[in-house]
């Protein structure tokens, strides 16, 4: 079991790394498939920043916290999917459904039940652990 969900968690984290990479280098065209259009270097700095930001942090830490097995730095990507899956559901309710929505909140939901699942199976490290 801990295998299979060290191996997910470093595959969910691969994905994510490519969407970063996505937004890094092919920031136009990736924004269009998540219904953004951006213009001018203000937009297109916006997308690279912010999403490579959100989706590179999350990757990394997924894909370290796997390697090394070390459930703690799964905490920062399931804090990041979690929250961005409770604004999707509080924009539902705000500004009403689109086509498609479903799909993102459930990628994010799933990144938040397999993090704290591998989170609950996987050790804990102290920080002296790590650095000696």
């Amino acid at each position: 079991m801990r295998l299979i969900l060290t191996a997910l968690v470093f595959l969910f984290g691969l994905f994510d790394l490519f969407m970063g990479l996505n937004f890094l280098l092919n920031p136009q065209t990736t924004a269009t498939g998540f219904g953004l259009s951006v213009e001018g270097a203000r937009g297109l700095s916006t997308l690279r920043a912010d999403f490579t930001a959100f989706f590179g942090v999350t990757a990394v830490c997924m894909m370290i916290g796997a390697w090394r097995r070390n459930a703690d730095l799964l905490l920062v990507p399931a804090a990041l999917m979690g929250t961005a899956v409770i604004v999707r559901a509080v924009s539902l309710g705000l500004d009403g459904s689109y086509a498609g929505w479903q799909v993102p909140m459930l990628v994010e939901a799933l990144h938040v039940i397999l993090l704290i699942g591998a989170w609950r199976v996987l050790p804990h490290h102290r920080i002296e652990e790590l650095t000696s």
